[in-house]
């Protein structure tokens, strides 16, 4: 499967932003879907992860209540909606998509391990200004 992201852009604190991630090729609907960010100088982190179905989502602790990870299966794609936005969101943010492991089991993955997912798109950077 391949994944494209797109969405990002500059914006103000408080603004809010919607990433979307698209797949092409294998069965989009078998795949968990999860965002990451990495920040400059940072360790790529776990941001929201979602079943195949939508029914079971998983978020960074201190992230929820902000932000919003669905999916639309129709469409191949995956969506972040990101509210109140603050300087510290300042990330690339990266989808990616596993057959194997659940929402919860990816948050809980080293960062060194991370390339064990089965596919990764390539990144849309999201600046918030202060």
């Amino acid at each position: 499967v391949q994944l494209q992201a797109s969405g990002g852009g500059l914006v103000q604190t408080g603004d809010s932003l919607r990433l979307s991630c698209t797949t092409s090729g294998r069965a989009f609907s078998s795949f968990v879907m999860a965002w990451f960010r990495q920040a400059p100088g940072k360790e790529r982190e776990f941001v929201a992860g979602i079943t195949w179905s939508g029914g079971i989502t998983h978020y960074a602790d201190s992230l929820k209540g902000r932000f919003t990870i669905t999916r639309d299966n129709a469409k191949n794609t995956v969506y972040l909606q990101m509210n109140s936005l603050k300087p510290e969101d300042t990330a690339l943010y990266y989808c990616a998509a596993d057959q194997h492991r659940a929402p919860l089991t990816i948050a809980a993955m080293e960062p060194r391990n991370l390339n064990d997912l089965d596919a990764w798109g390539q990144g849309t950077l999201v600046t918030v200004s202060s």
